[in-house]
């Protein structure tokens, strides 16, 4: 009986799919000589020729393509159990690894996530809190099962169901020129300094796509991460500050703050709850995932085609 390992037909199948041995040697984290040999060996193993090497790549033999399919199959299964196991944490109680971005992990989530665990005793939620770039390659990747982001529009690669929106606002000390509007637009407020945000942030995109409708860049003076933090250095007078609307009215009346509107219609963010295969999910998972749609505006976002 011919004994396939798991490594060669990752390897082999990442070789079919980029044409190239090089490419699938960079897909997989190996040398291009080591993934050779990969391939190698399981010719040896199969006893025929499953690539055909030429000038402008690899291209499989028809033994090849046959076994492509094959091995395919094998390492989706594989990964749908490796997900079936992962659903559980060590004492076997059903676990979900949700990653989100902290506005959401602020605003929405602690409310959300004990509303689900009143109908779901007993479920493990493992929170991780990451950039919005960063979840759905996390998600593709199988490092979470759901995933929470903002963007202009659903990410490729994944699955995506509209979540919550919420309204980006300006915070400003009680005595500033602007303090006794309702509202403004960002353009009112051009020549102040801004406190603004680590780089990769998820609001990093956020202030790139509001900076578009400004006739200048904005001066932005120091980059902090934490809103509370941000919000303590506009009370002291070293600038102004773009902050969801949520977390902004938890600190403004504390650090004699105001919040103003933002006129600017980028001032509304939209959030999506993404999967990589909603099929395949675990019980608890999908549970999750049916929740958290529902919550947002009811309808799903068409599925990002996958890369």
């Amino acid at each position: 009986m011919i004994r396939l390992d798991i490594p060669s037909l990752e390897i082999f199948v990442a070789a079919v799919d980029e044409k190239s041995l090089s490419r699938a040697a960079e897909r997989e984290n190996v040398v291009t000589s080591a993934a050779s040999k990969r391939v190698a060996e399981l010719e040896r193993q199969v006893g025929t020729l499953l690539l055909r090497r030429h000038g402008r790549g690899v291209e499989p033999t028809p033994a090849g393509a046959v076994l492509y399919q094959r091995a395919k199959a094998i390492l989706r299964s594989l990964r749908l159990a490796e997900d079936a196991v992962a659903a559980f944490s060590p004492q076997g109680v059903p676990r979900i690894r949700l990653a989100a971005n902290r506005s959401t992990i602020i605003q929405f989530l602690p409310a959300d996530i004990a509303g689900f665990l009143a109908g779901q005793p007993g479920t493990h939620i493992d929170l991780l809190e990451r950039v919005s770039g960063d979840i759905p390659r996390l998600v593709i990747e199988g490092e979470a099962d759901l995933g929470i982001y903002h963007a202009t529009s659903d990410s490729p690669g994944v699955a995506s169901f509209p979540y919550r929106t919420d309204r980006v606002t300006l915070v400003v000390p009680r005595r500033h020129r602007l303090a006794g509007r309702e509202s403004v637009f960002l353009e009112e407020a051009i020549d102040d300094d801004f406190i603004g945000y680590f780089p990769r942030h998820s609001y990093e995109a956020f202030l790139d796509l509001a900076q578009r409708s400004l006739s200048r860049p904005l001066a932005v003076t120091f980059q902090v991460r934490d809103y509370e933090a941000r919000c303590s250095m506009v009370a002291e007078g070293l600038g102004i500050a773009m902050i969801p609307e949520q977390v902004a009215q938890a600190h403004i009346k504390s650090l004699g703050l105001v919040r103003l509107g933002l006129e600017d219609d980028w001032a509304t963010r939209q959030f999506f709850v993404c999967v990589r295969d909603e099929a395949s999910l675990a019980a608890p998972a999908a549970a999750l995932l049916a929740f958290l749609s529902s919550t947002g505006t009811a309808r799903p976002a068409r599925a990002g085609k996958r890369r």
